[in-house]
């Protein structure tokens, strides 16, 4: 199954983009704490070109603190103003105002200088159901942006103030128009990048149990109460799961669809305990 979806509000949302990048003082990056390198749009390194860059690993409670701290020493490595978020509790705001004030030193500096009281214009990008709407909301600390658990809903970009310091401009959310990794593609379809409607889910649940049993096997078991993950035949797991919730259709036949709609969602929910998909090349 080769993953892609790139409908044409995304490609209206880069030309959009590269217009508005002109008036922007720093390019704000929402990434998926759970596979912050699978969930960065390459094509964001050529319409940035030149332009502030800073990282957010959001979702940052459903991730494994420990490869968080790995990819928060990568990114900084690498150059990068970089934090952690939880969209759904907030509490970042300060950690949020110290990275735009670290990457933009030298715009502040001078317009100190100059005596201009100019606001620092900030983009949020990042790809679709990253959490960008949400975010900026628990910035200004009500419900401004518009935001589901849904990739998609955000259609036309909007304008935010935080303090009368920082203007925020929320993107949709955009992919890039060709997902050449395969394993990318999956990633980003178990997070929720990608639109259920378009996914084979028994096929992709088996995919993601097959991934989990590399080092989070326990969590599986410990949710399903099944006695392991079998990697070879993932298929066999997922109606041992399907058996254990009680999940049949006539005549005792094991209702796999809706095991994997399940797993998926408890995935994606946290559910399953605190699990990072991917780690950094060091």
């Amino acid at each position: 199954m080769s993953i892609n979806w790139y409908p044409g509000h995304m490609a209206k949302t880069r030309r959009l983009m590269l217009g508005d990048l002109k008036n922007i003082d720093m390019v704000c990056e929402i990434l998926d704490a759970r596979i912050p390198e699978s969930s960065r749009n390459p094509d964001l390194t050529t319409i940035a070109e030149g332009k502030k860059r800073m990282l957010v690993l959001n979702r940052e409670d459903q991730a494994d603190e420990d490869v968080t701290k790995k990819w928060l020493e990568y990114y900084r490595k690498q150059g990068y103003t970089v934090m952690t978020a939880n969209s759904q509790k907030g509490g970042f705001l300060p950690a949020f105002t110290r990275g735009v004030e670290q990457c933009c030193a030298d715009i502040i500096e001078k317009n100190a200088q100059k005596g201009v009281n100019r606001t620092i214009k900030i983009m949020i990008v990042g790809i679709p159901n990253v959490g960008k709407s949400s975010f900026i909301n628990r910035l200004l600390g009500k419900k401004s942006a518009i935001a589901e658990d849904r990739p998609g809903v955000t259609r036309s970009k909007q304008w935010f103030n935080l303090g009368g310091k920082y203007d925020f401009m929320d993107t949709p959310g955009m992919l890039w128009p060709k997902i050449e990794d395969d394993e990318v593609g999956y990633k980003l379809a178990y997070t929720g990048t990608i639109r259920d409607e378009i996914l084979d889910r028994e096929l992709l649940a088996c995919k993601l149990l097959a991934h989990l049993s590399n080092g989070y096997e326990d969590c599986v078991v410990k949710r399903y109460g099944i006695t392991g993950i079998n990697p070879l035949s993932p298929y066999d797991t997922l109606e041992e799961m399907a058996q254990k919730r009680g999940f049949l259709l006539g005549r005792g036949q094991l209702d796999t669809e809706r095991m994997a709609k399940v797993f998926i969602d408890e995935f994606r929910s946290g559910k399953l305990g605190r699990i990072t998909l991917e780690c950094p090349r060091i």
